[in-house]
C-alpha cells in the first residue's frame, strides 16, 4: 500500500484495511476452509481494484466501491475476533449469526457480488454483514459538542484538491510504522483547508471506517468547545467502533464526574490513551481524528492545553494506525507549538502550486458561474488570474456576480468586480467585502444606522439564531425604531452570511475572515462594527424572560419520570420554549456583564433573581439540559453587580444563592425537572435571602420542618466561579 499514493483515496481506503486484515489472516497458522477462502477472496480483491478498468471507472461507480469498503471493515472486524477467538453476533438478512464457518461465506458472497456489480456497472441493493454489540454499554451523560462535527456541505468540489486528498490520504493509510501520528494543514484564510477536512471525514465515513470530526467555529466560542474536544471525539469513535465503545464504558461507567470533566488532560489519558492501549490491535484499517479551525477555538488559552497534548511524547506514541489531521491558520501560538516537533508533519496550503490552484479554482467557478449569460471562459480565467489562489474569494466572486443587485447584469458585476484593487491597508477579500457592503449600504442616513444595529446583533449574538429568532429578540429592544425587520438589510448580504436565502439556518459569517474583517476599523473602515456595550440584547433578554417565563412551562403531569422518559419532551420544548427564549435564558447574563451598571438594569435583574421567576428560569435551563449555564450565567450577574454599589447588595445575594442552588441540586435538577421543587427546594437553608423570597410564594411545597440547613454548606464556597 506505501506504493499506491496516486490511486484514488477510496482505493487507498479499501487497500489499507484489505491490507490489514490479510495480514491477520495470514499469522494464523490454522484456518477453517471457509475462512481459507476468504483469504483467497481478499486476494481476488486486491487484484481487482488495482485493475486499469476499476481505477478507470471510479467516479462513476463510487458507491459501490464505497459498499466494498464497508463490507471488508465489516470483514477486519471479523477477522479480529476470530483470530482472537472472540465471541461475536452477525446479522446476515433476518438472522443473527455467530458461527465463523457462516459468516465467513456471507462475507465471501458479499465480496464477490460487489466486484461483479462493478464490473456490470450496475447498482444493486447488497447487505452489508452488521455486527451486534451483545453488551448494554451506554455513555449517556458523556459531554458532547453537539453540532461540531462533519459537514457534508463544506466538502471540496469534485475534481478539486485532488493532489492534496491523495497526499493525506496516502499518509492516513501507510503502513510505515515511522508516519508521523499528527498532519497539521495550515494556510491563511480562504485558501480552503476546511474543505479538505470535511472531504477527508466524508471519505472516512462513506468507508466506514473508524474516526471522528471535530470542529471549532468563532461563533461558538461561547459554548467552550474546547472544554469538550476529546470527550465528544472519544463517543464518536465509540460509535465507530465495538472495541472502543467497550473499554471507553469500562472506564466511565458509573463516574458521572468523570463523564462531565471539562479536563482536557484527564480526557486524554481517560477517553483516549487507555481505552486504545486496552484495545490494542482489535481496529484493522485506520483510526482518523480530524480537528478543523483549531485557530477559531477563541483566545490562545483556550487551546494551550489542547496544543500542550498533540505535541506530548504520549501523541507521539499513539497506535501505529492512528492518524490526527489538524487544521489552523498559522497563528503564533499554534506555529510556536507546532514547529519542529518529530511526530507532526506540516503541510502548508499556502505553498500550493500555483497551476494547481489556478485549475480547482477555474472548475469551482465554472460550476457556481455556470449558464449565466455574458459570462465565458475567458471571463472564468479572468476572476481566476485575480483570485491569488483563495478560494473564500472565488466563492464570494461567484455570490457578487450572480444576479442580486435591482438593475445590473451578471457581465455588469462582473465588470464592477474586475475594477476592484487591493486598497492601502487591505487585501482584495477584504476590498470585494466592502464592495459588497458599499453597494448594498449606503454609508450615511437610516440604512446604515440600521446596518450597523443588525450586524452588532448578529456579531453579538453568543449563539447563532435564524432571521425569526433575531427579529423575536429585537422586538425587545428599548428603542422603538429598533423594532423593524433585520431582512431589511439582511437581504442585501447573502454573499457574506448563511441564514439569509434559506431562513431556517442560523445567521452567520459564510467565512471566518467576514467577522474579522468587521472586527477591524482598518480593515472595514465606517462598516466596522462596535462591540463594547451590549445594553440592547441585555435589556431585550432580561424583557424576555419576564415575559415568558412560568411555572412548569411545559406542563409535566409527574415527577416520577426523569426528562429522558418523557416521550414527547421534544415536542413540547419546541412548542412552549422558541428559540429566543432558549437563547435568551442561556445568555441574559453574558449580555448584561457587558454593558455598564444602571439603576433600570439592575432592578430587571432582582425582579428575575429576587422572584419565584429565578425557578422558572431553572426549569427551562433543566428542560434544555443546560443546567450548566445557570452558573455561568449568574457568574456574569455577579461579576457585574460588583462594579455598582451598595445599593445592589441585596440584588447580589439573591444571586450569589442562585448560584449555590444550583451547585447543590445540579444532578437533580439535570435529571428531572419536577425535582427542582420536590428534591431542592425543600433542602434550601432557611436562613438564606432566596429561601426568604421563593417560600412564601409557594405554599404548597415540601419543607423541612426539623434539622435542615440554616445557611449553604461552607465547602460550596470553593465552587464559585466553577462552570459545568
Amino acid at each position: 500500500v506505501t506504493s499506491l499514493s496516486n490511486v484514488h483515496p477510496y482505493v487507498q481506503f479499501a487497500l489499507g484495511i484489505l491490507t490489514a486484515a490479510s495480514q491477520l489472516l495470514i499469522d494464523q497458522a490454522n484456518l477453517d476452509s471457509e475462512v481459507f477462502g476468504l483469504l483467497n477472496t481478499v486476494k481476488d480483491l486486491y487484484e481487482f481494484l488495482m485493475e486499469k478498468d476499476t481505477l478507470e471507472n471510479i467516479d462513476s461507480m463510487k458507491e459501490t466501491l464505497r459498499k466494498i469498503s464497508q463490507e471488508m471493515s465489516a470483514t477486519a472486524l471479523f477477522v479480529v475476533k476470530y483470530c482472537r477467538k472472540q465471541n461475536f453476533l452477525v446479522r446476515i438478512g433476518d438472522r443473527l449469526v455467530s458461527d465463523p464457518q457462516t459468516v465467513a461465506r456471507g462475507h465471501i458472497k458479499n465480496l464477490g457480488d460487489l466486484m461483479q456489480q462493478y464490473r456490470d456497472r450496475t447498482m444493486r441493493d447488497i447487505q452489508i454483514n452488521m455486527y451486534h454489540v451483545l453488551e448494554d454499554l451506554n455513555l449517556e451523560g458523556m459531554a458532547y459538542a453537539a453540532g461540531a462535527g462533519l459537514n457534508m456541505t463544506k466538502k471540496c468540489l469534485d475534481g478539486t484538491r485532488t493532489e492534496i486528498l491523495k497526499d493525506i490520504t496516502h499518509w492516513i493509510t501507510t503502513r510505515d510504522e515511522n508516519a508521523p501520528r499528527i498532519l497539521w494543514l495550515h494556510g491563511q484564510a480562504g485558501r480552503g483547508k476546511s474543505a479538505i477536512a470535511h472531504t477527508i471525514g466524508s471519505l472516512i465515513q462513506d468507508m466506514g471506517a473508524p474516526g471522528a470530526c471535530f470542529c471549532f467555529a468563532h461563533d461558538r466560542q461561547s459554548e467552550r468547545r474546547e472544554e469538550k474536544i476529546l470527550t465528544t471525539i472519544a463517543r464518536d469513535l465509540a460509535d465507530r467502533s465495538p472495541a472502543f465503545r467497550r473499554a471507553l464504558s469500562n472506564i466511565v461507567s458509573n463516574n458521572l464526574a468523570l463523564k462531565t470533566t471539562c479536563d482536557v488532560v484527564q480526557q486524554w489519558n481517560r477517553f483516549i490513551l487507555q481505552p486504545l492501549s486496552k484495545i490494542s490491535g482489535e481496529i484493522v484499517g485506520n483510526v482518523v481524528v480530524i480537528i478543523d479551525a483549531l485557530d477559531e477555538s477563541g483566545p490562545d488559552t483556550s487551546r494551550t492545553h489542547i496544543l500542550r497534548l498533540l505535541t506530548s511524547a504520549d501523541a507521539a506514541g499513539l497506535p501505529t494506525n492512528f492518524r490526527i489531521l489538524l487544521t489552523s491558520r498559522p497563528l503564533p501560538d499554534i506555529v510556536r507549538a507546532m514547529a519542529a516537533v518529530p511526530h507532526v508533519k506540516a503541510a502548508s496550503l499556502d505553498n500550493t502550486p500555483w497551476e494547481l490552484v489556478e485549475r480547482d479554482i477555474k472548475v469551482f467557478l465554472s460550476k457556481g458561474l455556470e449558464g449565466l449569460p455574458g459570462i465565458g471562459v475567458e471571463e472564468v480565467q479572468n476572476i481566476v488570474n485575480k483570485s491569488d489562489g483563495l478560494f473564500e474569494w472565488a466563492r464570494v466572486a461567484c455570490e457578487f456576480i450572480r444576479p442580486s443587485k435591482a438593475g445590473a447584469t451578471p457581465k455588469e458585476n462582473y465588470d464592477d468586480l474586475m475594477a476592484l484593487e487591493d486598497e492601502e491597508g487591505r487585501t482584495l477579500l477584504d476590498t470585494t467585502y466592502f464592495t459588497i457592503l458599499k453597494t448594498g449600504i449606503p454609508r450615511t442616513g437610516t440604512r446604515f444606522k440600521r446596518y450597523r444595529s443588525v450586524m452588532r446583533q448578529v456579531v453579538m449574538t453568543l449563539e447563532p439564531l435564524t432571521m425569526a429568532a433575531l427579529n423575536c429578540i429585537r422586538k425587545n429592544f428599548p428603542n422603538e425604531r429598533d423594532h423593524y425587520d433585520i431582512n431589511l438589510i439582511l437581504e442585501f448580504m447573502s454573499a457574506v452570511l448563511g441564514g439569509v436565502v434559506d431562513r431556517s439556518s442560523p445567521v452567520r459569517p459564510l467565512h471566518a475572515s467576514f467577522y474579522d474583517f468587521l472586527m477591524d476599523p482598518l480593515r472595514s473602515g465606517d462598516y466596522s462594527i462596535d462591540i463594547s456595550d451590549a445594553k440592547d440584547l441585555a435589556i431585550a433578554t432580561l424583557r424576555i424572560l419576564r415575559d415568558n417565563l412560568q411555572f412548569n412551562i411545559c406542563g409535566l403531569e409527574s415527577s416520577y419520570l426523569a426528562n429522558v422518559e418523557v416521550s414527547d419532551l421534544p415536542e413540547r420544548i419546541e412548542k412552549k420554549i422558541p428559540c429566543h427564549l432558549s437563547y435568551s435564558c442561556q445568555f441574559w447574563g453574558q449580555h448584561l456583564e457587558k454593558t455598564e451598571v444602571d439603576l433600570v438594569l439592575a432592578g430587571q435583574v432582582r425582579d428575575i433573581v429576587g422572584s419565584e421567576k429565578i425557578l422558572f428560569w431553572m426549569e427551562i435551563l433543566s428542560l434544555l439540559g443546560r443546567v450548566g449555564k445557570g452558573l455561568s450565567v449568574l457568574s456574569s450577574v455577579r461579576r457585574w453587580l460588583l462594579k455598582g454599589n451598595s445599593d445592589f447588595e441585596d440584588t447580589l445575594t439573591l444571586a450569589e444563592d442562585g448560584i449555590k442552588f444550583i451547585e447543590n441540586f445540579i444532578s437533580p435538577m439535570l435529571c428531572s425537572t419536577p425535582h427542582i421543587y420536590v428534591s431542592a427546594l425543600p433542602f434550601i437553608p432557611l436562613n438564606t435571602l432566596l429561601s426568604a423570597v421563593v417560600m412564601p410564594k409557594l405554599q404548597c411545597s415540601a419543607r423541612i420542618n426539623v434539622g435542615g440547613l440554616k445557611t449553604w454548606p461552607a465547602e460550596q464556597l470553593l465552587l464559585q466561579g466553577h462552570t459545568w
